[in-house]
């Protein structure tokens, strides 16, 4: 999509990061892929043979490129992860493929990124608690069924009830909500739960998946809320990680809003919330 290309040059023009700022992922290994994702699945999808039901579930014709992106993303997420833990907070400037699930691709996600990147922390010992905060308007499936019933990675999503995916997977914690949800009510439920998760599951390391199609303007997001109600959304998230002492690694998710500018602000605004509250 336009808006990976034009999210980090935005960033750049209104001087809110410099070109040094950023990293460039590499290809990531299969064997960390498999901490997250079943193997038959991976080598599969690496090899260009996943069947046609498969390919058409995904959505996306089956390219090189197509793959070798998914693998990039994903070794994104996890420099970002690293990066984080030293800094408080850190993005991936794509990412969120919140759909991939343990053995299955969906909605044009072929692999999920925080997953793999959340299972990563986990296995390497650099985070023993968890937090995946899913605030695309759709839900985190593919993350909740990889980490259904896990002790120590919880997912929690608040999402559209009548929104893909329409089959629907267990999250720790799902807030599903009707179409049309405004401001006032979405940002007052966020506001009441982000502090009782972070007391209840006491999490050392978070994911937050900021994914901009909860915009009126979403073509695909049924939801109603202002551009100031997102950045509202981010700030409740970055204040309750920085309030708790847990660093937070954010990957884009969904935009869908009919101008890509509308896009690519609310994205930045993300970026603009964390430099303040981090003082970056």
């Amino acid at each position: 999509m336009m808006k990976y290309e034009l999210i980090p040059e935005q960033l750049i023009y209104e001087g809110l990061v410099s070109r040094d700022s950023f990293f460039e992922p590499e290809l990531v290994d299969k064997e960390i892929i498999y901490l997250a994702h079943d193997k038959q699945y991976t080598d599969d999808l690496l090899n260009l043979r996943l069947d046609p039901k498969m390919i058409r579930r995904i959505g996306f014709p089956m390219t090189q490129s197509l793959v070798d992106r998914e693998r990039y993303l994903i070794d994104g997420s996890i420099k970002a992860s690293l990066e984080a833990i030293k800094t408080g907070v850190s993005f991936n400037t794509a990412g969120g493929t919140h759909h991939a699930g343990r053995d299955f691709g969906e909605g044009f996600c072929l692999l999920n990124d925080q997953a793999v990147a959340a299972a990563y922390l986990y296995h390497s010992g650099l985070a023993k608690k968890i937090l995946i905060i899913d605030l695309d308007v759709h839900q985190g499936n593919g993350t909740a069924h990889i980490f259904e019933g896990h002790p120590d990675i919880i997912t929690f999503s608040i999402h559209g009830e009548k929104n893909f995916p329409f089959k629907k997977e267990k999250s720790h914690i799902d807030i599903p909500l009707a179409d049309g949800v405004k401001d006032e009510e979405y940002l007052s439920l966020l506001n009441e739960t982000l502090p009782r998760l972070f007391q209840e599951n006491e999490p050392d390391f978070v994911y937050f998946q900021s994914g901009v199609d909860v915009l009126a303007t979403d073509k695909l997001g049924k939801f109603k809320l202002t551009m100031a109600g997102c950045q509202k959304r981010d700030e409740l998230v970055f204040q309750n990680c920085k309030n708790f002492n847990v660093p937070v690694e954010v990957s884009m998710g969904g935009g869908y809003s009919y101008h890509i500018k509308d896009i690519v602000n609310a994205h930045v605004n993300t970026y603009r919330t964390a430099i303040d509250i981090y003082d970056l």
